[in-house]
């Protein structure tokens, strides 16, 4: 793995977020009391973010060479660093979906994590929309899929 470094954060990270976030909405769902240590911790340790996740196909619909990691890197310098200086998270997948023309095409993959301020929503979906039609060009892609969570970040 290129990134295991990185990676090892990300599931700590995620892991962290997920126990002190989750925990009281677990309860709440069961129907019981969260405990006031997990509802109080929660609310006292980091602040609200958007966590923006990107899906990157390598493979070419015109039928040229895949997306190489050279290529991809390259392209996240380009495009993305510039926009999000202060950090970003990549890691390498295997995916599938269904094209325009109803064939389900399996495919190496790069997913692209972007945490930011939820304050700052607005003004990155414009460079987050940049992105992914400049990857759509250079590459010929159909899309890059995207999805967007609320969560909570300390760092």
């Amino acid at each position: 793995m290129p990134f295991p470094t990185t990676r090892t954060r990300l599931v700590a990270v995620t892991a962290g977020v997920l126990l002190a976030v989750g925990a009281p909405t677990a309860y709440a769902t069961l129907g019981g009391e969260a405990p006031a240590s997990a509802a109080s911790s929660a609310a006292a340790r980091g602040k609200e973010y958007v966590e923006t996740r990107l899906f990157f196909g390598t493979q070419r619909p015109d039928g040229g060479p895949d997306v190489t990691d050279k290529q991809f890197m390259r392209f996240v310098e380009r495009h993305v660093t510039s926009r999000f200086p202060s950090g970003l998270t990549v890691q390498n997948g295997w995916g599938q979906w269904r094209d325009a023309n109803g064939t389900i095409e399996r495919e190496r993959s790069y997913e692209l994590i972007l945490l930011y301020p939820g304050s700052e929503a607005e003004v990155r979906d414009d460079q987050i929309e940049r992105i992914r039609d400049a990857y759509e060009r250079a590459y010929a892609q159909e899309s890059v899929a995207r999805l967007d969570e609320p969560t909570w970040a300390d760092f």
